[in-house]
């Protein structure tokens, strides 16, 4: 079976469903048909995870294995290398095969796990200004129902407050953001060659570099590129009791798998809104930076890059 050779790792809410779209259209790049499968974080496993979170992402992995095309899903935590090695299984000819697991940068073991499975892959973390992703990924929190709606700092420190902390038990918003060991764990690993670390604000502020240079490092022709077209947008629910009908009666796992892209697309548009979305303010950031600034100043030294716009 064919291994993968390329591994987007995190971090969470910094492009990564962007760059993953991107690469599909890419001739001589497969990527996994589930784009987040986090089969090498070995210490990421659902049997730990809270009951909410597990009903939220269960989906019987050998049906879906039996389909002749598999379809696409965004996240699934996969434990047996048979069942990942058959996610690609359609792979022909193409130079890069890869999938892309958030969860990689988290995890502590992820690194270690790659370097065993493929200690020639390459490796790409794309960093996002900490204090932003969070914010990022509470408003994507927003959606659900086991979050706290009341204000983005009282959802910091309720999640703070939990005890029990890890992947899917907790929210994480500030933990996914603390980069410097993260980071380090894979340049460790991997030699220098194979680890490109990049920046979001980069792929917002100037696409045309940012894909210079990713292309260059993965070592594929450059493909034309829309940066105006953007994938998992922030949205809030117009009607947030019909949506939490709908999640607790996976509805829409049922859609997923019956409507076309362009209704599933259309009842998007219906259900949620991007007007009106909560913004983070200035006094957000001010509070916010005690979490992060030891962290991003150690991860200047280990990058070697100007990090402070992350402090402003």
């Amino acid at each position: 079976m064919i291994k993968p050779n390329l591994f987007i790792v995190g971090a969470a809410k910094a492009g990564t469903t962007s760059l993953y779209q991107y690469l599909m259209q890419h001739p001589d790049v497969f990527m996994s048909p589930i784009k987040e499968p986090h089969y090498l974080c070995k210490d990421i496993r659902s049997k730990e995870f809270s009951k909410s979170y597990r009903k939220s992402y269960y989906f019987d992995i050998n049906e879906y294995l039996k389909q002749n095309s598999l379809s696409k899903k965004h996240i699934a935590f996969i434990e047996h290398e048979e069942d990942y090695l058959q996610l690609f299984r359609d792979v022909k000819n193409e130079k890069l095969v890869g999938e892309i697991s958030t969860g990689y940068l988290y995890s502590q073991c992820a690194a270690k796990e790659i370097y065993k499975f493929n200690n020639k892959a390459k490796i790409v973390i794309v960093l996002r200004d900490p204090i932003e992703r969070a914010f990022s990924h509470w408003m994507m929190d927003l959606r659900g129902n086991d979050v706290c709606r009341s204000s983005f700092m009282d959802a910091i420190k309720e999640d703070q407050a939990k005890m029990d902390k890890g992947w899917g038990r907790n929210h994480l918003y500030v933990e996914l953001g603390l980069y410097y060991e993260q980071t380090k764990r894979y340049l460790e690993s991997f030699q220098k060659k194979h680890v490109l670390v990049m920046l979001y604000d980069e792929l917002k502020n100037d696409p045309e570099s940012f894909f210079h240079e990713f292309f260059a490092f993965l070592e594929i022709k450059p493909v034309n590129i829309d940066p105006d077209k953007r994938y998992n947008e922030a949205r809030l629910p117009k009607y947030p009791l019909v949506n939490s009908i709908i999640g607790k009666l996976k509805l829409n796992q049922l859609a997923e798998k019956l409507f076309s892209k362009e209704s599933k697309e259309k009842m998007k548009n219906i259900l949620f809104q991007s007007d009106g979305l909560p913004k983070l303010t200035h006094d957000d950031r001010d509070q916010m930076k005690s979490y992060f600034e030891d962290d991003i100043q150690r991860l200047q030294i280990l990058l070697g890059r100007d990090l402070s716009a992350w402090l402003r």
